[in-house]
């Protein structure tokens, strides 16, 4: 057997014996890329390589394999790897980056669980290889500028989103003269340069609202769970902007045309959820969306100097038309 193979039958191991209802061939096949008849030569090494190794068929008659749980303690005994320590500690850093102070500290708290668990050089020896893995991936930091954030509101947040519970904000909104205290009923966060609140202020008309979170003075959780709308769908909301602003009066089609020497970096970016890319006859490379937030778009737009033609919606052509440079030694 090839290592490859060896590594996959013990990856498959581990995904039997850590899912409670065990692994489907599908689920096989899309873990490992390969095709059903290459799944089904895997499920037979697993069964002649592990004595443990039971199947069943689940309510939707798919067979699946279940690894005894004592055989799989053995496997998990073994503990981490310099590879899953790395991402560990790439995810822990994303978290402190992006102001998730509890997430972070959760992972943190599993990572240090998992390596108290290991014999003493192993883990010197993993931890080694996972720094050493970091500093080649030059994950020490994300450039740009981003808004900072009090980790003490991400934790009430947090809370107020898990439960869910009503939150009391002193916030400042653009039109308040001075702050002033708002029931709202948390959706979730919008993250970006600026991050935002999604809520539904208790009271008020209804509609889903964004609070900025560098205008909440304080937060507040409030007892008692509120009944969640459960046709409100967090990624469909945020699909309706570009960015983090919304403005339904700006909702609409989006077209934007990238000139031939633009058109292989473009196609690499994501824009958009529901984006539609039309290659054109002459190289350029036509982009269709439909969303919000002009002004966040024209602060896109700028980077691509003019490489990027608006050509819909109209209001959007007009804000960016006499700032498009072509001066700029490199695209985004």
């Amino acid at each position: 057997m090839s290592f490859r193979k060896a590594t996959d039958l013990l990856r498959l191991a581990e995904m039997a014996g850590a899912r409670y209802g065990g692994v489907s061939l599908d689920e096989i096949a899309e873990t490992f890329e390969v095709d059903r008849r290459t799944a089904q030569r895997m499920t037979r090494a697993l069964e002649d390589t592990f004595r443990g190794v039971r199947t069943r068929t689940d309510a939707e008659r798919r067979k699946r394999w279940k690894l005894d749980p004592t055989e799989a303690r053995m496997i998990f005994a073994q503990g981490l790897r310099e590879a899953e320590l790395t991402a560990l500690e790439m995810s822990i850093r994303r978290a402190e980056r992006d102001g998730a102070a509890r997430d972070a500290e959760a992972l943190a708290r599993l990572r240090d669980r998992l390596l108290a668990a290991m014999p003493g050089p192993h883990a010197r020896r993993v931890e080694a290889d996972a720094e050493a893995l970091l500093e080649a991936q030059g994950f020490a930091s994300r450039p740009g500028p981003r808004v900072r954030v009090r980790s003490d509101l991400l934790g009430v947040i947090a809370e107020a989103l898990k439960a869910p519970q009503r939150l009391t904000l002193t916030y400042a909104g653009a039109r308040d003269a001075v702050p002033r205290e708002r029931l709202v009923e948390p959706y979730g966060l919008l993250l970006g340069t600026r991050r935002y609140l999604v809520g539904r202020e208790t009271g008020g008309d209804g509609r889903m609202r964004h609070y900025r979170l560098d205008r909440i003075g304080a937060a507040r959780l409030e007892p008692g769970a509120f009944p969640r709308d459960p046709d409100f769908d967090l990624a469909g909301h945020a699909a309706r902007a570009f960015g983090s602003f919304h403005a339904e009066a700006e909702y609409g089609e989006v077209v934007w045309r990238f000139a031939p020497r633009a058109a292989e970096v473009a196609r690499e970016f994501l824009f958009h959820p529901d984006q539609e890319m039309t290659e054109e006859p002459d190289g350029s490379l036509t982009l269709r969306f439909r969303a919000s937030g002009h002004l966040e778009m024209a602060w896109h737009l700028y980077q691509w100097g003019d490489a990027v033609e608006v050509v819909a919606p109209e209001a959007l052509r007009r804000m960016v038309e006499g700032h498009r440079r072509g001066d700029f030694p490199a695209l985004p």
